[in-house]
């Protein structure tokens, strides 16, 4: 098994492909409490370093410590532990332990106009620098429009630039009813 590794936006976030389909849904674990749901990101937060773990749809998304080891010591024992997990044939998770987002009733037709744009024209954008982002709420009244970024785009410096110059361009251009884009942490 070849495993390829990909840099991204964020220093602290190193994307690795291992050439196979990951996630059918995203997934993000904040730490090792979380991580419990899946055996490749326990064994992933067992590692010294590493603070954060996304799964992509063919990539996993490892976020460490900027305050502790550097990329170069921490590369090989993180593909080490990734293709120990594919080569066991374990599962990616623990059975019941997804957590997808269940639909919370109908959307009104803006907000379903700006979830289809985010799946079509910015996610894919985003997960090749292998994070995502993910409708969180929008205030008709105002106007404004929350999202959630995940993966190497939370905390990433240019994750205001993007939502900014990027995102919220291109909603109020589509969408007339959006005036204004806000990160959600």
């Amino acid at each position: 098994m070849f495993i390829q590794t990909e840099p991204t936006p964020n220093p602290n976030v190193l994307k690795f492909l291992p050439g196979r389909e990951v996630s059918a849904e995203p997934r993000e674990f904040r730490g090792a409490d979380e991580a419990a749901a899946s055996p490749l990101a326990e064994g992933l937060f067992r590692l010294e370093g590493v603070t954060g773990v996304f799964y992509g749809a063919d990539y996993i998304s490892v976020t460490r410590d900027p305050a502790g080891l550097d990329w170069a010591q921490m590369k090989a024992p993180i593909l080490a532990a990734i293709m120990d997990h594919f080569v066991s044939g374990a599962p990616l998770m623990r059975d019941g332990s997804f957590d997808g987002a269940a639909p919370d009733g109908e959307d009104s037709e803006v907000v379903a106009e700006i979830k289809q744009l985010l799946d079509s024209r910015v996610r894919p954008a985003v997960a090749q620098d292998g994070g995502d982002i993910l409708f969180d709420s929008f205030d008709p009244d105002t106007g404004v429009l929350s999202l959630r970024m995940r993966g190497a785009c939370a905390g990433c410096p240019s994750s205001s630039a993007t939502l900014k110059a990027g995102v919220e361009q291109m909603m109020k251009h589509y969408v007339p009813e959006v005036t204004r884009v806000e990160q959600v942490i």
